[in-house]
């Protein structure tokens, strides 16, 4: 076959079209992953809740699953997010999430009883599919009864939860409940 000006503008033409073909292909595949808002019902648990009681979680990295951490824990920033619990149909493990309230980024590596309750039937909260995830306080060495009321006031019903979220949203950093004063973390304290 000869490739004259006409072909050989056909065949551009051609292997264009199956190139942008194969980009909607790829940008529908990683949209998949673009950032949601969902309101959830966000709670809190810690070192003197956590069953047992301590900082073990049902994804450890070490186990082979995409978490970061081999016990609960992190710092709230996108690239040491901190431990939380939740059902891993509805969220799998691994996932990310940025929670506006406590201005803190938080990885999907522990399993939650009532949020699987709660997402998979008629759970203490309500469902089937009631969003509801458990954020990481920490507490070790701390007053467990603090800690509980810690948890207790920074809990949310309905509280919107960025899911898969953007690298660059506002963080700090400052515990959720610091041990070593017993003292709560205040999400109005944070002027980032």
């Amino acid at each position: 076959m000869r490739l004259t000006k006409t072909r050989l503008t056909a065949l551009i033409g051609g292997l264009l079209a199956v190139a942008l073909a194969g980009f909607g292909l790829f940008a529908s595949a990683t949209s998949a992953q673009a950032s949601t808002t969902r309101h959830f019902l966000v709670t809190l648990y810690g070192w003197p809740d956590n069953s047992p009681p301590g900082a073990d979680i049902a994804y450890p990295k070490s186990d082979g699953n995409p978490t970061i951490h081999n016990s609960a824990g992190g710092s709230g920033t996108y690239s040491n997010p901190i431990t939380y619990a939740t059902d891993k149909a509805e969220l799998p493990v691994g996932t990310k999430v940025y929670y506006p309230y406590l201005h803190r980024y938080f990885i999907m590596e522990d399993d939650c009883v009532e949020c699987d309750q709660d997402w998979t039937g008629h759970g203490p909260d309500g469902g089937p599919k009631l969003y509801h995830i458990d954020l990481w306080i920490g507490g070790k060495g701390g007053n467990s009864s603090k800690v509980i009321s810690c948890e207790d006031d920074l809990t949310q019903d309905s509280a919107s939860v960025i899911v898969n979220p953007p690298s660059n949203e506002p963080v700090d950093t400052t515990p959720l409940y610091n041990s070593s004063t017993n003292k709560c973390y205040n999400p109005s304290s944070f002027h980032g």
